[in-house]
């Protein structure tokens, strides 16, 4: 049973580590010190929801559906690419971001919003969550997914985590204004570089 759960530890943590657009956005909202809690917590449940109906089998469903991929994939490479636009525009501003813990400089409406379409529009996410780890953890006997299922739920969570409140070790570094044009920058090339490998997942 234990290896069964590192199994499913250690396979979900591999994958999640990887920067992308709603690991980017974790590491930003940590650094500012904002709704970090909340975004945790609803980045643990989005994956937990994902993997769960990997697991139990949606995953062969949403293979199998080229029209619902190719959707998912030109929204995706849409917002991505706004997104990045937004983010080289935010870092040639010439001002800094201050960090305080009384400062909400992004409405939690937005913050939600965000979370929710890096998540639900990023077609890497599904192919990570519900086709790879899902995948996995479908082809186990009933009587093992539990334990693999809580292994992924766990190594989730230990990420995000580590990457929400870790990221206030940084905040020295950030207070500088040319700290967060770099991080702007890459968020943006990252963006970009998403969006851009999305296009192999579309079929005509």
């Amino acid at each position: 049973m234990l290896d069964i759960y590192l199994k499913g530890f250690i396979v979900t943590f591999s994958l999640i580590v990887a920067i992308g657009a709603q690991n980017a956005y974790i590491l930003k909202l940590g650094l500012l010190k904002q709704y970090v809690g909340l975004a945790v917590t609803l980045c643990i449940l989005f994956d937990t929801l994902l993997i769960s109906a990997g697991v139990l089998g949606l995953g062969f469903f949403v293979k199998g559906n080229q029209f619902l991929i190719n959707s998912i994939a030109i929204i995706g490479i849409i917002f991505l690419t706004v997104y990045a636009f937004l983010s080289f525009k935010s870092a040639f501003k010439n001002e800094s971001i201050k960090i305080d813990d009384e400062i909400k400089t992004n409405p939690l409406g937005k913050v939600i919003t965000m979370l929710l379409v890096f998540t639900f529009l990023n077609p890497h996410t599904y192919l990570d969550t519900v086709l790879l780890i899902g995948g996995i953890g479908a082809n186990l006997s009933d009587d093992l997914k539990l334990y693999f299922l809580l292994g992924a739920i766990t190594g989730s969570s230990v990420w995000f985590i580590s990457l929400g409140y870790g990221a206030r070790l940084l905040i020295p570094l950030f207070k500088k204004a040319i700290t967060w044009k770099i991080l702007d920058i890459s968020i943006g090339i990252i963006m970009l570089i998403i969006a851009y490998s999305l296009i192999d997942l579309i079929v005509y």
